[in-house]
């Protein structure tokens, strides 16, 4: 007996069912998608509105800088050549010293070769001609102590002061001296306190002459010499040079001393330089030299101390007028 086959129905209730349920998740998944669409469009739009004005505002602030940016550089290239100008200059400040270096060296090599020719030289002198030699009267040196000695004339002039009498006479008497003795014969000598008092009222604006007795007069004399000082070498700087001056005649003066009561330095350097004119080749008819004495180590006034002005003072002048100023450092002979 034959089967009868069953009727399949492909579409059947339950079939459509699923469709139309596919069909509607699809439609509302396209309609959710749409309704959120604007606004995520429009977020991204301000996103995007904001990045655009922050970028503006980074690009008017980088031109904005961009000119100071080019001053700078062109700044930077200027001190570039600059530098690069001040090293060739260097580098050829170099090679001139290099030059001359090895110039000097040449010079010390055939100076060399002289002196051990001159050695051989003098490695071959017979005993007779040593002795000769032995025999040569000496130069006078030009200068003893820093101190030139090519004066024809000298002229001291000495503070008679208290203080100078009671702390340093005896040493003054030594530096006198030790000074005469540097300068075997002069022409002239004169000796004046401060004020411009002489030593010898008899010999007032004349030049004493040189000989060994008047120097031994002159050291004896000054050990009891006792003039009235105002502890000022001003006045008598000035009256020595007034009196003793000449275009033709070198003289040296010796400053001894302690002490400048004076009211102020520089007018005492500008009448210095007015009376004794310098010469044709710049220097000074009138060579001064000083001898500070350490007595007066406090302040005196109200000028200060006393001592360091006179120190200040004999320093200036001696630098101006071609001479050495020496500080002792005790007052012991």
């Amino acid at each position: 007996m034959k089967k009868r086959r069953q009727n399949i129905e492909i579409f059947s209730l339950s079939f459509l069912d699923c469709i139309c349920c596919g069909f509607g998740a699809v439609i509302l998944l396209f309609v959710l998608s749409k309704f959120a669409e604007p606004v995520v469009i429009e977020e991204i739009k301000e996103n995007m509105q904001t990045e655009i004005v922050r970028l503006e505002t980074e690009l008017f602030e980088i031109r904005g800088e961009t000119p100071i940016l080019n001053q700078e550089l062109t700044a930077k290239k200027e001190q570039l050549s600059d530098a690069k100008e001040k090293l060739a200059r260097l580098q050829g400040d170099l090679s001139e010293v290099k030059g001359r270096f090895a110039a000097s060296e040449d010079d010390a090599k055939v100076q060399n070769i002289i002196e051990g020719r001159l050695a051989r030289a003098r490695q071959a002198l017979t005993q007779e001609m040593q002795r000769l030699l032995k025999s040569r009267p000496k130069k006078i040196a030009r200068s003893v102590g820093g101190i030139p000695v090519d004066s024809e004339y000298i002229v001291f002039i000495i503070d008679t002061s208290g203080s100078m009498q009671q702390n340093a006479w005896s040493l003054v008497q030594k530096k006198m001296r030790e000074t005469l003795e540097i300068y075997p014969k002069v022409k002239g000598i004169q000796i004046m306190n401060d004020m411009g008092t002489f030593l010898f009222s008899q010999y007032a604006g004349k030049w004493i002459p040189d000989t060994p007795a008047r120097r031994r007069a002159i050291i004896s004399a000054l050990a009891s010499w006792s003039a009235f000082s105002n502890s000022s070498p001003v006045e008598g700087i000035t009256a020595a040079i007034n009196l003793f001056y000449s275009e033709n005649k070198k003289i040296s003066l010796y400053v001894f001393g302690d002490e400048f009561s004076g009211p102020a330095v520089q007018p005492v350097i500008d009448a210095v330089d007015r009376i004794n004119t310098a010469t044709k080749d710049g220097s000074r008819r009138v060579r001064i030299h000083a001898v500070g004495f350490p007595v007066v180590l406090e302040k005196t006034n109200q000028r200060g101390n006393t001592g360091e002005r006179f120190a200040i003072l004999m320093r200036a002048l001696c630098q101006r007028n071609g001479g050495t100023f020496v500080g002792l450092n005790s007052t012991r002979p």
